[in-house]
């Protein structure tokens, strides 16, 4: 196990009616608040209405920024910092999923960035250098950004989607109810638990060795998701599985399986790509990518690892290159079981344009630690999973 240091910062506020104490933990940052919201489905099933009833109870100053779309966009970032300094913000309070909190995140960090929030991305983490806090009410179960200090925003004028890293990013509180899930359709859902399925295997399949206790938890989380997925779809009232769920979630991106090793990532950054082009919804993109990620990585030399994943994981018997090519297809009849695609073509995306999105995914040079790529080994997968 590598050497590293852990420290998760923010309070999980979790279970039915958490949100009555909404005002308790905005009162000990600041009482002026930028609420960050999505298409309006919160207003639809009433969140809205008792999160803006809270906050008069307490005389706290709210300015709205709503519409963030479900990859969002570096203009929006743009607008929530302009609307940060001019009604001087103290906090931010992001109600919804991931995208809602990766761009209530990256406006965070843009108010005390000198120039564009853009650059953020291209510069890198050390460009960070402070954050107004945020606070958020998770609505969606997949993305684990309300535990961690992960952003991910897309420009649409080049056609690329990136990534930020930063203990400052972490959410000072998150509340975590599950019956706000209950409404969430099914092709969110579905889209929502490959999400955390493949936050889960990009930590799991690593070069480092010794990561028995990591590997352990990693197992046990995927089997939550494999056992609760369909439970969640069958009956989305269902407490104990939206529950499980939404827990599985933020542990998978906490840090938790990740710390002490090398973590792979190249599944997400083909994934960016593919989803910077054509809008596609994240989890979706993945759903098609990990299978064939997987394919192309699969060797004599990680064996060992894909063989222990299709036992512990997926309970198959043997050590042959067989048993492995079984717990990869296993995963693939998972996500599609879920109603996911199995293809890139069924996502709309043209072949032409396999080549460029290769390019994108590794503007910053070749990913991945589990297997070094480089852009023929991106362009072969999306081939694969075309």
């Amino acid at each position: 196990m590598d050497d590293f240091t852990y420290a998760v910062s923010t309070k999980i506020l979790f279970g039915r009616n958490k949100i009555e104490q909404l005002n308790e933990e905005i009162e000990k940052y600041g009482d002026t608040v930028l609420l960050v919201y999505g298409g309006g489905s919160i207003k639809k099933h009433g969140i809205y209405e008792t999160v803006m009833n809270l906050l008069a109870k307490s005389d706290i100053e709210c300015v709205e920024l709503p519409g963030v779309q479900p990859n969002p966009r570096i203009e929006t970032v743009r607008t929530g910092i302009q609307l940060c300094k001019d009604h001087e913000i103290e906090v931010l309070l992001a109600v919804g999923g991931g995208s809602v909190i990766d761009c209530a995140k990256t406006i965070a960090a843009g108010v005390y960035y000198d120039g564009d929030p853009w650059n953020l991305f291209l510069v890198g983490d050390s460009a960070i250098r402070a954050a107004l806090p945020v606070g958020t009410i998770l609505t969606l179960a997949g993305t684990g950004s309300e535990m961690n200090g992960n952003a991910v925003i897309m420009n649409e004028a080049t056609q690329q989607k990136f990534a930020i890293h930063h203990d400052l990013l972490r959410p000072k509180f998150s509340i975590l109810d599950p019956t706000y899930t209950f409404t969430v359709p099914p092709e969110h859902t579905a889209a929502g638990i490959v999400d955390i399925c493949s936050h889960i295997l990009e930590q799991y399949f690593s070069p480092t060795k010794d990561s028995f206790v990591q590997d352990r938890l990693a197992e046990g989380l995927l089997k939550t998701c494999i056992h609760y997925g369909p439970v969640a779809l069958r009956e989305p009232t269902n407490y104990d599985a939206r529950a499980q769920l939404m827990w599985t979630s933020s542990l998978a991106l906490n840090g938790l399986l990740g710390y002490g090793k090398a973590t792979d990532w190249a599944t997400h950054a083909i994934e960016h790509a593919v989803s910077a082009a054509y809008d596609v919804t994240h989890g979706l993109g993945l759903a098609v990518l990990t299978p064939a990620w997987m394919e192309y990585v699969l060797s004599t030399q990680t064996m060992d690892r894909f063989l222990e994943y299709a036992q512990n994981v997926w309970g198959l018997s043997g050590s042959t290159d067989t048993v492995a090519r079984q717990g990869i297809e296993k995963t693939k009849e998972f996500f599609n079981s879920l109603g996911m695609p199995s293809s890139l073509q069924k996502l709309g995306v043209s072949e032409q344009k396999l080549k460029d999105m290769a390019t994108v995914a590794v503007t910053f040079g070749s990913i991945g630690k589990f297997q070094k790529l480089n852009k023929n080994d991106v362009l072969a997968i999306l081939k694969n999973a075309y």
